[in-house]
């Protein structure tokens, strides 16, 4: 008997995985970039970030000197002097800013709540293909988005509706939006249909397949959409202008209109910026620190449901 020797294999080379902070692997077809290359790209997008960073920053300095300090530069500051946070002091300490800066966050949560609510439920039963006039109630929506009734009809039928003056006003107009609908029905309908039906199969109704399955994959589009909702209402200014006439329920954003505009100084605040102890510009850079800061806070925990896929590995082939 002959002994069959087995030939000896090198080793394959180990795949190198990419790192958090590497690049992933480039294409064959694709070049490797240049040195010129990428430090033009670095240079591109370090004036895109001083250009967005610059202006925040000459706000937020500014909003923290003294009225010397901003009476030498002769408006805003840009490099900072004395740190003294008395305009954050007195805006919080009571008065308008204060209850305006608490009706913001009261809209804005009652808000976004009621919205993603009637969103999702409006969204869900659009992407159901059997179910009751969902085609008709689709191009209804659909119309609306290029069809509006004007301001005049809106202000007239809240003002029948008896909502002039109170807090509905400000949310119930602007408290669905037709193309967010849109993007969750989207969404909705690219989940697997497999899961539903083996859900069905165990039993599941409707609301425990929402509840249960499509909301949990879909925690990415439902988290982007709620922020959407949520600085919409934030920022919102304009129906607050036309539909309240009490100054203590204004939000935040007219109060901040008011400042900038210098129509009228809070109240609790024109004591002391006559006597000098307050500068203007000071006030009026702390109250818009205090409108951006919100938004600036929840978006980097939202970012990242931007490109994450909440379907992957969802269904095993």
């Amino acid at each position: 008997m002959t002994a069959v020797l087995g030939t000896r294999q090198d080793p394959e080379p180990p795949v190198r995985k990419p790192g958090r902070w590497s690049a992933p692997p480039r294409p064959v077809w694709e070049e490797e970039p240049s040195r010129a290359g990428q430090a033009g790209k670095g240079i591109a997008l370090g004036l895109a970030c001083l250009a967005v960073l610059f202006p925040l920053w000459i706000v937020i300095v500014t909003s923290l000197q003294t009225k010397r300090t901003i009476d030498e530069a002769g408006g805003l500051v840009v490099i900072p002097r004395s740190i003294t946070f008395v305009a954050y002091q007195e805006l919080l300490g009571g008065g308008q800013v204060q209850r305006a800066a608490l009706v913001s966050v009261g809209v804005t949560v009652v808000g976004t709540l009621f919205s993603m609510t009637v969103s999702v439920l409006c969204a869900y039963g659009l992407s159901r293909a059997g179910s009751l006039g969902h085609r008709w109630i689709l191009m209804t929506l659909l119309a609306t988005m290029f069809f509006g009734a004007g301001l005049i009809p809106t202000y007239l039928l809240v003002q029948a509706l008896g909502l002039t003056d109170t807090y509905l006003a400000l949310i119930l107009p602007s408290a669905v939006s037709v193309f967010n609908i849109l993007v969750l029905r989207a969404f909705f309908m690219n989940i697997s249909q497999e899961l539903v039906d083996s859900a069905r199969i165990d039993g599941a109704g409707e609301w425990r397949i929402l509840l249960r399955i499509v909301m949990p994959l879909s925690r990415a589009v439902i988290a982007v959409i709620a922020l959407f909702y949520a600085v919409g209402y934030w920022s919102a200014w304009f129906n607050a202008s036309i539909y309240l006439t009490d100054q203590d329920m204004m939000p935040l954003q007219n109060v901040m209109i008011q400042l900038v505009q210098k129509q009228e100084r809070p109240v609790g605040l024109s004591a002391q910026i006559n006597t000098g102890q307050l500068s203007p510009l000071a006030v009026q850079m702390a109250v818009m620190v205090l409108a951006l800061l919100p938004v600036a806070v929840l978006s980097p925990f939202v970012q990242k449901h931007f490109k994450k896929g909440m379907l992957t590995g969802a269904v095993k082939g």
